[in-house]
C-alpha cells in the first residue's frame, strides 16, 4: 500500500463505490456453512430467504431544504439529483462522472449512451420532420391525386365484398392526397440518410464509449474469476473443479444444459407461433371490422372502413403484444432459470436472447405483414383469394404504406406512452406498498427518527438496465427499420428520450435502493443486436421503397409514357374480365397491372425487374458507403490511441527503471556481504597470527 499514490489518507484512499464492492466481495466469498454444498456468499442467503435485502446505503436523504445551502454541504446524491435527477434539468448534460461515482459504470454506461442515442437522434428527427413537411408542400403537385378527385363516376371501382356494390374511386380523395405524405421521393432519400446515419451513430458510439472506458479505467476490465450464481450453486448436483481457480465448486453436465437448451428453443418456438396465431386473429378481426363498415348505408363509413379497421385492430395488437411481452418474460425467465447456466454472464446474455427473439417478432410481425403480405394475395374479380372463406385482405384506399405508418405510430407511440406512465407510476405504487408492509410489521415501534438503512428499505429493490435497455433497443429497430414510411418516428423517439432520461434518473436517484456498483466497459450484447438492425434496415427499406411503395411504378411510368404522370391511374386500374361480369356482375375496374383475360401485362413484369434492380443496387451502394464509414472512422479516437501509447511506455519505462533499481540494489548488497566476508576472513587470519 505503501508504494500507491495518495494512500497516506485512509479516509479518501478507496471511493465509496470501491468500498461497496469490496465490502459485498467479502459477503459473496464468506462461507457459512459447508463449502462442500456451496453454502457460500450472501446472494444465496438472500436466495433462501435467510436475510430479506441486501444493499448500500444511500449517502442521505435527496431532498434539499428550501433555505439557500451551499452546494459544498451538499451529499453525492442530492448532488446527482439537483443537477441530473430533476424534470428542470432536461437540457442540462449528464454528469457521468458523478453518476459513475455513485452508481458505478455499469449504469453510468448505460446513461452515457442513451444520453448519446439522444442527441444523434436529434438530426434525425430535424430531417424526418422536413421530410414530411415537404410532402406536405409538395401535395399539390401530386397529379394521380388529382385525377383521382377530379374523376367523378368515371371509373366505376369493383365491389370490396361478396355483398357490396360498385363504388366510384373518387369516393377515396381525401386518402390518396393523405397518402403521399408516406409515399414520395423524400422518403427514398430519407431511408438512405437513416441508413447511414444508423451505422455512423454506432461507430461514433465505439469512439465515444473507448473515451469513457479509458477515463474510468475499465478498459481492459475483464470478469475473469466470476462467480457461480446462487440458484445455480444450490441446485447443482456434483462438485467439479475450476479448470481456472483450481477450486472445487459446483458443476452441471454440459451435456444435460444442452439437452435443456434445446428443449427451451421448443418452448420458444411455440410461443412464436402463438405470436403468429394472434395475428391471424387480428387479421381476421380487421376483415370482420370492414364488412361491418361496408354495409352501413354512410359512404364515409363505406369508404373509410380500412382506415377504421386498421386503427381499431392496431390497437387491438398493441394490447395483445404488452400482454405477451409480460407472459414471455416471465416465461423466458424461469427457462433460463432451469438450463442451469454457471455464471451471471452466461444467464444474462441467454435470458436477452430469448426475451429480444421473441419481443422481435412480437412487435414487428404486424408492421412485416401489412409492409409485405397484405394485399399480395388478393387475386382480381372472379378468382378471389380466400382466407376461412374470408376475401383476403388488399391495402386500403391511401395504400399499404399509410397503413404501415398508422401501425407503426400506434405501436410505437402507444407503447411510449405506456411504458413512461408504468415508469412513473409503478415505482410509486411499489414503494407505497413496501412502507405500508413495514409498518405493518413494526406497529407501534415505529421510531421518531429512522435510520438510514430503515429510510433505504423502505424503497423498492433496483431493476436493473435489461429493461431500460429492450425498451431503447425495439425503438431503435422502428426508426430504422421501417422509417420508409414512418419519418416522423425519430422526432417521436427523441421526444420520448428526454422523458426517459429523467424517469430512469429518478428511479435510480429517489425511488431505487442504491445498487452495489458494477464494473462495465461497453454495453454488452446489445451493441451486437443494435448493429444486426442496422443492417437489417438496409434491406428491409430496399424491399419496402421496391415493393410497397409507388415510388417505381411511377418512375417506370414517368420513363415509358409522361413524365408528369397524366394518365397513370386509368393506367393502374385493370378492367374485370369477362367471366366476371357473366355471374350478373357490372363492368367494373380494380388496381393491377393485368389484361381482360386476368393475366399479368408486360408493364408488371418490366416493373418486377426494375424492382429487383432497385433492391440490389439501393444495398450494394447503400453498404458499400457503410463499410467505408467503418473503415474512415476509427474505433478508438487517435489522441486517445496517442495517450493510451504513451502510458503504455511510460509503465513499461517505470518497470524498467524499478528492475534497475532492484538489480543496484541487489549488487551492493552482495558486494557489502562480500566485503563483509573479507574483512572477516582479515580479522581471522589476524587472530590466528597473534
Amino acid at each position: 500500500m505503501a508504494k500507491f499514490l495518495g494512500c497516506e489518507d485512509h479516509d479518501t484512499y478507496f471511493t465509496n463505490t470501491q468500498r461497496h464492492r469490496i465490502v459485498y466481495e467479502i459477503l459473496a466469498r464468506t462461507a457459512y456453512g459447508k463449502r462442500k454444498r456451496a453454502e457460500i456468499g450472501i446472494d444465496r442467503l438472500l436466495n433462501e430467504g435467510a436475510y430479506s435485502a441486501a444493499f448500500p446505503l444511500h449517502e442521505g436523504p435527496f431532498e434539499i431544504s428550501t433555505f439557500e445551502v451551499d452546494p459544498e454541504q451538499l451529499n453525492s446524491r442530492q448532488v446527482i439529483f439537483q443537477y441530473w435527477g430533476r424534470w428542470s434539468k432536461w437540457y442540462k448534460y449528464q454528469p457521468l462522472d458523478h453518476i459513475r461515482e455513485y452508481f458505478g459504470e455499469k449504469i453510468a454506461i448505460y446513461f452515457a449512451w442513451l444520453g448519446f442515442y439522444t442527441a444523434w437522434l436529434l438530426p434525425a428527427a430535424v430531417m424526418g420532420t422536413f421530410v414530411f413537411i415537404s410532402g406536405i408542400i409538395s401535395m399539390g403537385t401530386n397529379t394521380p391525386a388529382e385525377e383521382i378527385c377530379s374523376s367523378g363516376g368515371s371509373y366505376h371501382m369493383c365491389p370490396l365484398c361478396e355483398a357490396c356494390s360498385t363504388w366510384n374511386i373518387s369516393d377515396i380523395c381525401s386518402m390518396a392526397k393523405l397518402g403521399y405524405l408516406f409515399d414520395h421521393p423524400g422518403t427514398v432519400f430519407f431511408s438512405v440518410f437513416m441508413s447511414l446515419w444508423a451505422v455512423t451513430f454506432l461507430e461514433y458510439w465505439k469512439r465515444k464509449n473507448a473515451t469513457l472506458a479509458h477515463h474510468w479505467d475499465c478498459m481492459d476490465f475483464q470478469e475473469e474469476e466470476e462467480r457461480p450464481r446462487p440458484e445455480f450453486a444450490a441446485m447443482a448436483p456434483t462438485m467439479e473443479q475450476n479448470p481456472v481457480t483450481g477450486v472445487k465448486e459446483p458443476y452441471f453436465p454440459e451435456k444435460a444444459r444442452l439437452s435443456r437448451m434445446l428443449t427451451g428453443s421448443m418452448v420458444i418456438v411455440v410461443m412464436l407461433c402463438v405470436v403468429m396465431i394472434f395475428l391471424v386473429t387480428v387479421i381476421m378481426y380487421r376483415g370482420i371490422v370492414s364488412m361491418m363498415m361496408y354495409h352501413t348505408e354512410s359512404i364515409v363509413l363505406r369508404t373509410q372502413a380500412g382506415n377504421i379497421a386498421n386503427i381499431s385492430s392496431s390497437m387491438v395488437n398493441l394490447a395483445l403484444i404488452l400482454l405477451m411481452g409480460q407472459v414471455y418474460t416471465a416465461l423466458a425467465e424461469q427457462l433460463t432459470k432451469w438450463e442451469m447456466h454457471r455464471t451471471q454472464t452466461q444467464y444474462e446474455d441467454a435470458f436477452t436472447f430469448k426475451v429480444f427473439v421473441f419481443q422481435f417478432v412480437n412487435f414487428y410481425s404486424s408492421p412485416f405483414y401489412v409492409a409485405f403480405f397484405k394485399g399480395r394475395f388478393v387475386g382480381y374479380p372472379g378468382h378471389y383469394g380466400k382466407l376461412f372463406g374470408m376475401r383476403n385482405e388488399d391495402c386500403g384506399p391511401g395504400g399499404c404504406l399509410i397503413e404501415l405508418a398508422e401501425q407503426l405510430f400506434i405501436i410505437m407511440v402507444g407503447k411510449q406512452i405506456i411504458n413512461n406512465i408504468q415508469e412513473f407510476v409503478v415505482p410509486k405504487v411499489k414503494a407505497w406498498l413496501q412502507k405500508r408492509q413495514i409498518r405493518a410489521v413494526r406497529g407501534s415501534r415505529i421510531s421518531q427518527e429512522p435510520k438510514r438503512w430503515e429510510e433505504d428499505y423502505e424503497l423498492i429493490k433496483c431493476e436493473g438496465l435489461f429493461e431500460e435497455y429492450l425498451e431503447m433497443v425495439l425503438q431503435f429497430g422502428f426508426i430504422t427499420i421501417f422509417v420508409a414510411a414512418f419519418p416522423l418516428a425519430p422526432l417521436f423517439a427523441l421526444l420520448n428520450n428526454w422523458v426517459e432520461i429523467r424517469l430512469d434518473a429518478q428511479k435510480f436517484v429517489c425511488e431505487y435502493r442504491r445498487p452495489v456498483a458494477e464494473r462495465a466497459q461497453d454495453i454488452g450484447v446489445w451493441f451486437n443486436i443494435l448493429e444486426a438492425l442496422s443492417h437489417l434496415s438496409v434491406i428491409v427499406n430496399a424491399f419496402l421503397i421496391a415493393f410497397t411503395s409507388d415510388f417505381l411504378p411511377r418512375l417506370l411510368y414517368q420513363y415509358k409514357f409522361d413524365s408528369n404522370l397524366h394518365g397513370y391511374v386509368n393506367f393502374t386500374l385493370a378492367h374485370a374480365p369477362p367471366s366476371y361480369m357473366d355471374g350478373n356482375h357490372t363492368q367494373c375496374r380494380y388496381k393491377s397491372f393485368r389484361d381482360d383475360s386476368g393475366n399479368y401485362t408486360l408493364f408488371y413484369w418490366e416493373l418486377l425487374a426494375v424492382r429487383l434492380g432497385f433492391i440490389i443496387a439501393f444495398e450494394h451502394v447503400v453498404f458499400l458507403i457503410l463499410r467505408a464509414i467503418d473503415w474512415i472512422v476509427p474505433d478508438v479516437p487517435e489522441s486517445l490511441a496517442l495517450k493510451i501509447k504513451r502510458e503504455r511506455y511510460l509503465a513499461k519505462q517505470a518497470l524498467a527503471d524499478n528492475q534497475d533499481a532492484v538489480l543496484r540494489q541487489a549488487t551492493f548488497l552482495q558486494a557489502a556481504c562480500a566485503s563483509g566476508a573479507d574483512q572477516e576472513v582479515e580479522e581471522m587470519e589476524l587472530e590466528e597470527d597473534i
